[in-house]
């Protein structure tokens, strides 16, 4: 088996937010990821998917430490992160990027597109001016942007090529993983798939290591090796693409995908009917986070937290519903 680039071991976030009384010392505990584990291999797009606020992009920057992780580990390339210094961990970053959903939001309005791919080789001091300013030049050919705009500002693009320049500045200091976060639910349709083949080619010119953060599963099916389905924190499916677009496992799974739009829409699909809202995760239910909602909820449910476990050769879900493959 590869050994993997990327490794997730019970990664847990929860926030405290002050909820009034006295002195706003009454707290209440948000629990955005839940203890989460996967593995990302080399040269892979591992896709993370799930509806709004179900912790997606809060474990993307916990990966990159840009917020501090609760508790669990992450190990890059065999080296843990959580234990570095500030110091250690600015070193580290120059293997490990991300690509922003909002592609005006990420870019800041008073730098030129020059000053704003440059940057990271500023911050880490590599090269002179005049080395930076060709490896601008050549950040934006790779990205299929012209050299002559490079003293222009943000606001005079449109979203795509904003975004393209988010990728440029992204891929400056030749990294190895880049955590791209919804990088084109903020673009037009006709925008996304030449966004999404972009990241592919440049993938594959550059071995790079996607995790590719969205919640269009039609997107993701076009760009992932591997998916995982998350709900309120937790991770409650991994497989292959093939696998889980052909056979998902959890309710959870079915329900999503039964929901995505078809070609044909004469061709019935069965649907799996969710009921009731997603729970606020400052009160998650008890057990598996998923029983309220789900339609074959068991009793058991309710009561015993279900673990992620292989349920068919290369397939993982956590359901009560499920048996594991012997082993």
């Amino acid at each position: 088996m590869t050994k993997a680039l990327v490794s997730v071991k019970g990664l847990t976030k929860h926030f405290l937010m002050p909820t009034g009384g006295l002195f706003n010392r009454t707290v209440t505990q948000i629990r955005a990821v839940d203890g989460v584990d996967f593995d990302i291999a080399p040269g892979e797009t591992f896709g993370l998917v799930g509806e709004s606020g179900c912790g997606k992009t809060t474990t993307g920057r916990l990966i990159l430490r840009m917020i501090q992780a609760t508790s669990g580990s992450v190990s890059f390339n065999g080296e843990a992160l959580l234990t570095l210094s500030d110091d250690e961990m600015r070193t580290r970053r120059q293997q490990m990027q991300i690509i922003f959903q909002d592609p005006y939001g990420s870019l800041d309005p008073r730098m030129t597109v020059s000053q704003i791919v440059e940057e990271p080789l500023r911050i880490h001091r590599i090269g002179d001016r005049a080395t930076r300013a060709r490896r601008v030049t050549e950040l934006l050919d790779v990205v299929g942007l012209r050299k002559e705009y490079t003293h222009r500002y943000p606001h005079e693009f449109s979203g795509g090529q904003r975004q393209r320049i988010g990728i440029a500045r992204a891929l400056a200091l030749n990294p190895k993983f880049i955590v791209a976060d919804e990088p084109v639910s903020a673009l037009d349709v006709s925008i996304q798939a030449q966004i999404v083949n972009l990241m592919m080619d440049l993938q594959k010119e550059l071995g790079l290591t996607y995790l590719f953060i969205a919640h269009d599963l039609g997107v993701v099916k076009h760009m992932a090796d591997r998916v995982a389905v998350m709900y309120l924190g937790r991770i409650v499916e991994i497989a292959s693409k093939a696998s889980l677009y052909g056979s998902p496992q959890h309710p959870y799974s079915q329900a999503l995908l039964a929901a995505v739009p078809i070609a044909r829409p004469s061709v019935r699909q069965k649907l799996t009917v969710l009921s009731g809202e997603i729970p606020s995760p400052s009160r998650p239910p008890a057990g598996c986070h998923f029983h309220t909602r789900c339609p074959q909820a068991l009793p058991r449910c309710a009561q015993e937290t279900p673990t992620l476990q292989e349920v068919r050769p290369g397939h993982q879900a956590a359901c009560h519903l499920l048996a594991p493959i012997a082993q």
